[in-house]
């Protein structure tokens, strides 16, 4: 009687055990890799608001100059999740890489006038026309800004070929304009505000009111498979996302939204207070990747036809 007793107090006491939540001993760990602009804001507030480590996560954030470095660090395993632009991630696997998306980041729109074409001071650029046969920097080479600003400049009847583009990462923006070495730069704030503060530049064009709305500016990627082996791991990241994006939506968390913003693209509080925060997309879609690869192919970008359906990791 008393080993019965004994093995059914055993067995509940390892039953108890099993129905405990399994915390970060569960997931590994996530080098997640971030540029300088607001379309990261879900993962900054998860990470400062516990939505990470609510579901046992642990995610170091990553400063990254270039957006277009992302899909090699993510090869190379020195980040597990990354931030690139869509048309960045959809380059990187028309190459041949095999990524997939967790989530999203943030989402275009209308209402945002957060970057533009910002012309030198003394350049004469006014309009797409003024652009032809001027150097112009972009933070990425096919990354979001540089693909978007050449789609604006062929709507405008402008033939992009006829601009010359050099890489140049956000922090460089200033430097550059005021020592000549570009005509103009397509940037972001806060770089956008301070270059148009500072006497450098002005905004020739808010070209990004052009596009349509709801379409993603930052995708969450990850090699496929490395997604296989975690699957729980990609899930929960994404839900930390969901939740953070619930937080953002409601405009009594602004100031702590701000703040989050602030810690990792460090931005001083008179920038911070007036910076434009793209709204929040988690969750990407077959319908955004789809008007990413549409856009894409217009500029002769892509070499194969890409499934999207098989790019977005369930």
């Amino acid at each position: 009687m008393m080993k019965r007793r004994t093995l059914l107090s055993a067995l509940a006491a390892a039953s108890a055990t099993a129905s405990l939540p399994l915390r970060a001993q569960t997931h590994p760990k996530i080098v997640f890799g971030y540029t300088a602009v607001t379309d990261f804001a879900s993962v900054f507030v998860a990470a400062e608001e516990g939505y990470f480590k609510k579901r046992g996560l642990d995610v170091e954030l990553k400063f990254i100059p270039l957006n277009s470095t992302i899909p090699a660090a993510l090869q190379s395993d020195s980040l597990q999740i990354g931030g690139p632009t869509p048309s960045v991630f959809l380059q990187a696997v028309d190459g041949g890489l095999d990524l997939v998306l967790v989530a999203g980041g943030g989402l275009t729109s209308k209402t945002i006038t957060g970057f533009g074409l910002v012309a030198r001071a003394g350049s004469g650029i006014k309009s797409a026309q003024d652009c032809v046969g001027k150097k112009i920097g972009v933070p990425g080479l096919g990354a979001f800004l540089h693909v978007t600003f050449r789609a604006w400049l062929k709507d405008s009847g402008v033939d992009y070929r006829k601009v010359n583009f050099v890489e140049a990462s956000f922090p460089q923006h200033a430097d550059l304009l005021r020592g000549g070495s570009v005509d103009a730069v397509v940037s972001a704030d806060p770089f956008m505000s301070r270059i148009t503060e500072s006497g450098a530049g002005y905004v020739a064009s808010y070209y990004s009111t052009f596009l349509p709305e709801n379409n993603q500016t930052i995708v969450h990627a990850a090699k496929r498979e490395w997604v296989a082996k975690n699957p729980a791991t990609a899930r929960a990241f994404r839900e930390a996302l969901v939740e953070s994006a619930a937080f953002m939506q409601q405009p009594k968390n602004d100031a702590r939204v701000r703040t989050a913003i602030g810690k990792y693209i460090k931005l001083p509080p008179e920038v911070l207070a007036k910076v434009q925060v793209s709204p929040p997309g988690p969750v990407v879609t077959d319908k955004q990747l789809g008007y990413w690869t549409g856009l894409m192919k217009e500029q002769e970008m892509l070499k194969t036809n890409i499934d999207v359906a098989k790019l977005i990791a369930k």
